[in-house]
């Protein structure tokens, strides 16, 4: 627990959380302290390096990436642990158990390490009656078909398949998760706290995706839609998720019906809408850091829609 007048975070592939970073700093300020942000990344020329120090990092399955971001925990006197790609995810997990004396809020390691590969995910969800597109092998299936990297993010190498010979020449299809195709369809995010103390839900904020680049949201729209938060919040607590959580719905448009597509164990890029929409997720981390209980929040703006532009952080005698 943190007592002293600095919060030092330490972003795990932090690398363009700018506008987070700056959401940090604030919710310390009104506590009287001051945030210092720290990112480990493997390049040093990174937006985030003007609100903060980037530190040399691992590659997230290097066999010591435990061992060297302890080391930099210790080194930079750490006091928060935050990930913000899929594979800091696990390895945030076993640095919670290694530095109970850090606020690391993240899900314990058998939930981390279900959610990052998605068929693993699928199975889990389907025992505990979460609804999720149908599902296929490569001996049975349904065409159109959806083949998604079983560890895969921000949607690089998904591939649809229309027709049989698409369906053929896709090779490896081990690697992937195989699922029905929904051509009429909305995507929502439900970004979520669940508390790390209490366990208690403290906002899920569903939101249309109306636009994205790369994968990432680039416009996106708050909706309270009572049948989503309702889902969200059993799906968090049945599955014992703590921390930040960023749940991927699709919404079949032919027969009105939400699916599961996976949970991703962390902020999410586009978070910052609903932080600014009235669900302060900044807020809840740095007062549970400080070992001060988190209020739940549903009175946030339902219709706040967020836009981003770029910006630009130049970098000399490169």
């Amino acid at each position: 627990m943190n007592t002293g007048n600095e919060i030092r975070v330490l972003m795990l592939g932090g690398a363009k959380r700018v506008s987070l970073a700056r959401l940090l700093k604030q919710a310390a300020h009104r506590h009287g302290k001051e945030v210092s942000i720290i990112s480990s990344e493997i390049l040093p020329t990174v937006p985030i390096a003007c609100e903060g120090k980037v530190v040399a990092g691992p590659k997230w399955k290097d066999d010591n990436v435990v061992q060297r971001l302890s080391a930099t925990i210790a080194e930079e006197k750490v006091d928060i642990v935050l990930p913000f790609v899929d594979g800091a995810i696990e390895v945030c997990s076993r640095l919670k158990v290694l530095h109970p004396e850090v606020f690391i809020p993240v899900s314990d390691y058998d939930v981390a390490h279900a959610m990052y590969d998605k068929a693993e995910a699928a199975r889990l969800f389907t025992t505990h009656d979460i609804k999720i597109p149908a599902t296929y092998s490569p001996d049975n299936y349904c065409l159109p078909a959806i083949f998604k990297p079983r560890t895969g993010s921000a949607s690089a190498g998904i591939i649809v398949a229309n027709t049989e010979a698409e369906f053929a020449a896709i090779t490896e299809k081990d690697d992937y998760l195989i699922q029905e195709y929904i051509p009429q369809r909305e995507e929502y995010t439900v970004d979520c706290y669940v508390s790390a103390i209490s366990g208690e839900v403290l906002c899920a904020v569903p939101r249309l995706r109306l636009a994205t680049t790369g994968g990432e949201v680039n416009r996106t729209v708050t909706r309270r839609l009572p049948q989503l938060i309702t889902e969200s919040k059993r799906i968090l607590k049945q599955l014992k998720f703590r921390g930040p959580i960023t749940l991927q719905f699709i919404r079949d448009l032919s027969d009105d019906r939400f699916l599961l597509m996976e949970i991703n164990p962390r902020l999410g890029g586009g978070v910052v809408c609903s932080i600014l929409a009235g669900a302060d997720i900044a807020e809840m981390i740095v007062r549970e850091s400080m070992g001060i209980a988190a209020e739940a929040v549903d009175d946030w703006k339902d219709g706040a829609l967020m836009a981003r532009y770029f910006s630009e952080v130049m970098f000399f005698n490169q």
